[in-house]
Parts: C-alpha cells; structure tokens; sequence
C-alpha cells in the first residue's frame, strides 16, 4: 500500500502579536496591541480562508507576513516560511516573487503609471501580461489605461494579474473578489484552486465565506485579533454543531441563508480587551475560569481556543 506523503508548512504564523505605538490625550505614548498570540499555518496545495468581522485582524496580519507594516508596528512571536524565520530581510527578498499579494484596495496601483506596465514590473514579460489579462477576461487595450480609467472590478483583476506575473509559492489574498459580479469571482477563487492544486500555498483573507466554502481545504475564524478556531472545511459545511468556538458557531448563524441570526454585544475594541477569552462577555458557556489563559489547543481535526470546547 502506498503510504500517504506529507504536505510541507509554507507559512507558519506562532503567536504573533502586532501592536502599533500611538498618542493618546495629552501627547501619552502607547502601544495599542491589534494581533495577540495569534497562530495559523498554511500547507503547500491548499487553501487557507481567513474570516472574521471588520476589525479582528485580517489585514493586518497579510501585511505582517508580507513585511509592509507601517514604521510604527512592532512585531513579537514568530512567521516561518519554508521553516525559516521569516524577518525583515527575507521579506524583502522574497517578496513579489516566491511570496505574493493581492492587496486589498486598488490604492496599491501607481496612478501615474499604465495598467500593462505594472503588471508586467521589472520581471514579466509582454507575452506573460496579455495571458493574464486574456485569463481574467481583460481587454488588449486595457493594458494602455492608466488607473483612473479603470471600473472597480477591472482594477481588481488586474491586481490580480500582478500577483499571477511570477511563480509565486505563497499567494497572500487579501479581500480578492470585491467589486467583481458572483461569475467572476467564483471564477478568480477557482483560479487560486488550481495555483493551490499545482502547489501552491494560498491564505485567502475573505469576508464570502459563503465563496470560500467551494475553494478551501480549512478555515480559520478570527475573533478580536487572534485566532478563535481553524478546521477542515468540511466541518463548516456539516453545520455548526460540528464547529469548535461559540463564536464560529454564531459567525454561521449570521450567514444569510441562516437569516442573519445575530448575538448580543461586539467585538471588544483593541485599546480595552479584558483578561482571559475575548469572546468571554458575548458567550453563554462563559464561566469563572474564562478569565484565565486560554491557550489555542488541538481538538478533532482543528485547533480552538476555547476551554469547553469539545
């Protein structure tokens, strides 16, 4: 009998908190803490999809693995990639080339520059930019506009043009599909399917999970900054009691085709999170050893933070 190969971590994100120094009334330093000990992994040949509300760290963390946060961000734990440190100079090395991004906002194109010769950089070739755009259904002409002459959904694709350029290993994609109809980006998702069936590792930042359900192999829920559950997608789809984390439990109960049933409170704001589990005052399993570390732990196939999870 064949034994079954092992996938190889690209991306091995260990409790990594991200904090940003700022002034608070009367010109007082501090430090607000955005990411606490989060921790996540992403194989060769599968999906990764990030969810979670607005604000629970998403972004942040796509930027932290990229190496593009601001001058005022300080970083502790640690991002392995390939089973190395992952520092600033790594970063910078492997970046645009073994490590791409699908930024979020289209903000990321240089206004004074053509769309074809961005997407094409300092290493693409003609040929290689008229296959992108002709796979993301972009037009030959497009290519001599500059990006103000560019519908939503058109910028859109072609950022994701400049991240195809190269043979990228791990694809980091965040928010991918926003301004593009259901077909399109079904069809963009299905294209980071087949990088990740080639190979390729892909963190996938989304708030459509209801997309993310058909291209992911695990999912990993974000909660206030950290990671609150990751499982096999197949869990997900089997309907909440096969889920881990009160929270990922009521995320899906919010879901549209489950009439958006919402839960009392919100997302605790990162300049006054209380002790313990940061779901802790939204939960009704909420007991008096919430208030204590609540490590991330392995259970069933997945890993979840949360002490009464079973």
């Amino acid at each position: 009998m064949e034994e079954k190969q092992t996938k190889r971590t690209l991306l091995d994100v260990r409790d990594l908190s991200v904090s940003f120094s700022m002034y608070d009334r009367g010109l007082q330093k501090k430090d607000l803490e955005v990411l606490h000990r989060l921790s996540l992994r992403v194989d060769e040949g599968e999906i990764l999809a990030v969810v979670g509300s607005s604000g629970s760290g998403k972004s942040i963390l796509a930027h932290a693995v990229m190496g593009i946060l601001p001058g005022n961000a300080r970083v502790e734990g640690e991002i392995l990639y390939r089973g190395e440190r992952l520092d600033r100079k790594r970063q910078e090395a492997l970046r645009g080339k073994e490590i791409a991004l699908i930024p979020q906002s289209v903000d990321y194109l240089d206004p004074l520059m053509r769309v074809d010769a961005q997407v094409i950089g300092t290493r693409g070739t003609r040929e290689a930019q008229e296959a992108a755009f002709d796979r993301f259904h972009l037009k030959k002409d497009v290519g001599r506009m500059y990006p103000f002459q560019l519908s939503g959904g058109m910028a859109r694709r072609v950022l994701i043009c400049t991240a195809v350029m190269e043979e990228a290993r791990l694809i980091v994609a965040d928010e991918p599909t926003p301004g593009l109809d259901a077909e399109m980006a079904m069809e963009t998702l299905q294209d980071l399917r087949k990088l990740a069936d080639g190979g390729c590792g892909v963190l996938l930042i989304t708030h459509d999970i209801d997309l993310a359900f058909h291209v992911a192999d695990r999912i990993a829920v974000f909660y206030a900054g950290t990671t609150v559950e990751s499982a096999p997608v197949a869990d997900f789809l089997a309907g909440k009691e096969a889920l881990r984390h009160p929270y990922s439990r009521a995320f899906i109960d919010a879901l549209p085709q489950n009439d958006f049933r919402p839960i009392d409170g919100v997302q605790p704001y990162a300049g006054s999170l209380p002790e313990g589990c940061l779901f802790a005052g939204r939960c009704p399993q909420r007991s008096a050893a919430c208030a204590g570390d609540i490590p991330l732990r392995k259970i069933r196939d997945g890993e979840v933070r949360c002490i009464h999870a079973t």
